[in-house]
C-alpha cells in the first residue's frame, strides 16, 4: 500500500469527508517534497512505515504512532532549532480537525516531541517510533553513506567549517550513549552496525 493510501486508511474511521483527507494528504505531500528535502522526505516515511509494519504485533496504538510517523517532520528547516516543536503543533491542530480523541492528540504531540532528543521514553511506543527514525544509521555502508550525503545537501546552507564540528557532536553523542536503539527487537537488529557505521563517517569527517 502506497502512503497515500495508507493515510486515507488511516483517516477514514474519523471522518467520510473524502475532500478534507485529501486535503490533509496534500499537505503532506507538498510539505515533505520540498526543495532541500534530500533525506527528510516521503521516502524516509516510507522507510519507517516499513520497520514499524514488522513490529506492529508489539505496538498498543498503532493508529497514533502512524499519524506521529506522518507528521513528525512535517516541518522541517535544517537552518531552526524548533522543527519538532512546529510539527507537533501542526499534528495537534489537523488531527483536532480530523476529530481524534483529545489523549490520542496530547500522545501524538508528545510522541512528535521525543523525535528532537531521542531520549529513551517510559511509552514503548514512542520507543518504537524513535528507533525506525532512526534506523538508516544500522543499514549496510553503502546505504548509510548515501544518507550522510543526503544530510550534507539539507545542510548545504553551513560551510564545512560550521558543519563538520556540529556533524561530530551528533555522531559522538551517538556514540555515547549505552544504547543507539531503545527498543530490543531494533538493538538487536541495527545496534552494532549503527556503531561501525558512525565510527566510519568519524574517520571521513
Amino acid at each position: 500500500m502506497n502512503l497515500k493510501d495508507q493515510f486515507e486508511q488511516l483517516c477514514f474511521p474519523f471522518t467520510k469527508n473524502n475532500d478534507f483527507i485529501d486535503s490533509l494528504w496534500k499537505e503532506i505531500e507538498i510539505k515533505y517534497t520540498e526543495k532541500g528535502r534530500h533525506y527528510h522526505n516521503l521516502l524516509h516515511l516510507e522507510n519507517m512505515f516499513q520497520e514499524i509494519e514488522v513490529v506492529k504485533n508489539r505496538i498498543s496504538n498503532f493508529t497514533a504512532l502512524s499519524f506521529s510517523l506522518f507528521y513528525h517532520d512535517i516541518v522541517y528547516n535544517a537552518t531552526s532549532k524548533s522543527n519538532e516543536e512546529k510539527s507537533a503543533l501542526t499534528a495537534e491542530a489537523r488531527l483536532t480537525d480530523l476529530h481524534l480523541h483529545t489523549d490520542d492528540i496530547k500522545l501524538i504531540s508528545s510522541q512528535i516531541l521525543a523525535t528532537k532528543y531521542h531520549q529513551k521514553s517510559e511509552d514503548e511506543d514512542t520507543n518504537y517510533l524513535l528507533d525506525a527514525d532512526l534506523s538508516i544509521l544500522g543499514k549496510d555502508l553503502e546505504s548509510y553513506l548515501a544518507y550522510t550525503k543526503m544530510i550534507r545537501k539539507e545542510y548545504s546552507i553551513y560551510p564545512d567549517l560550521l558543519y563538520k564540528p556540529g556533524r561530530k557532536k551528533v555522531l559522538k553523542h551517538f556514540l555515547e550513549l549505552t544504547s543507539i536503539f531503545k527498543t530490543e527487537y531494533f538493538k538487536e537488529k541495527y545496534e552494532a552496525k549503527a556503531r561501525e557505521n558512525i565510527a566510519r563517517e568519524l574517520q571521513l569527517l
